[in-house]
């Protein structure tokens, strides 16, 4: 299995783009089948063989294709087959980018949804290799990494901020270790307007949003230690919940599974192909 994850390394593409991430699943290597993927606020943009099927299933039905696709945030879990070989190089943008850019057939917000794409057309560059990307992929992820920016950087250059991006943004940086209810007053305006403005550029409430990072950042700390040595009480402290309780019922609804049943399954995308860090 051959993965990574590397940050922009252009300030004008790492306002929009979190990092850039590559993962294979060569023939004959043995792994988990069907993962399943956590909910994300962040949209994908997943650069794929023109050929290789794609399947996301949830409980209300499955999105089907082939090749480079958009995966764009998703409140459910998905679960994904994995049961042939893939390959996939993947730029994930940060919470609320896709709202800034030039995208002519893109309608927000689009949440729990996966779209097809052109990405010759949709980057005006009619001199886009994917097999060439992905190759340097597999061998050089600096390499790599420094041309999916000169790639994206024109696209890019179209974005267009306003006062709901700009609020947002202020917003996404104190989600995390804010109270939300604090966030208006800290940011100057109205609940009423920042709620407005915040669901305007992400299609996410605050508080689902809060709630996916935060089980983000659980799932990173479980993934570090064994099932034996959780101790759901403390991973309840830690992250902020007011008993164990409530943990149960929060990783229920986020993932479908409760905290004992998912220690011993570890099947989400993390647990089978790790917490891959950059480098």
């Amino acid at each position: 299995m051959i993965q990574w994850l590397q940050p922009s390394k252009s300030p004008q593409a790492a306002k929009y783009i979190e990092c850039y991430w590559f993962i294979e699943k060569p023939p004959e290597t043995q792994s988990y089948e069907f993962p399943k993927l956590n909910p994300d606020p962040s949209a994908h943009l997943i650069i794929s063989p023109i050929n290789q099927t794609y399947d996301y299933s949830t409980d209300s039905g499955i999105a089907r294709g082939r090749g480079s696709h958009w995966l764009f945030p998703h409140h459910q879990t998905l679960q994904l087959d994995h049961s042939k070989p893939f390959l996939h190089l993947g730029v994930k943008f940060h919470i609320g980018a896709i709202y800034s850019l030039d995208m002519s057939n893109y309608s927000h917000p689009m949440l729990d949804a996966v779209e097809e794409i052109d990405l010759s057309s949709l980057l005006n560059s009619p001199e886009f290799s994917g097999p060439t990307l992905l190759e340097i992929g597999q061998n050089d992820q600096n390499l790599c990494c420094a041309q999916l920016d000169d790639l994206l950087l024109p696209w890019l250059a179209k974005c267009k901020e306003d006062q709901h991006s700009e609020l947002t943004r202020k917003a996404l940086q104190l989600l995390d270790c804010t109270p939300i209810s604090e966030l208006g007053n800290l940011l100057y305006c109205s609940q009423r307007t920042l709620e407005r403005s915040f669901r305007r550029v992400t299609g996410l409430t605050l508080k689902q949003c809060q709630a996916m990072n935060k089980l983000e950042a659980m799932l990173e700390f479980l993934y570090q230690r064994s099932a034996s040595d959780i101790d759901w009480v403390e991973v309840a402290f830690q992250f902020g919940f007011s008993d164990q309780p409530h943990l149960i019922r929060h990783l229920k609804k986020q993932i479908g599974l409760t905290p004992k049943t998912y220690a011993k399954e570890r099947g989400l995308t993390i647990d089978v192909y790790g917490g891959v860090k950059s480098s």
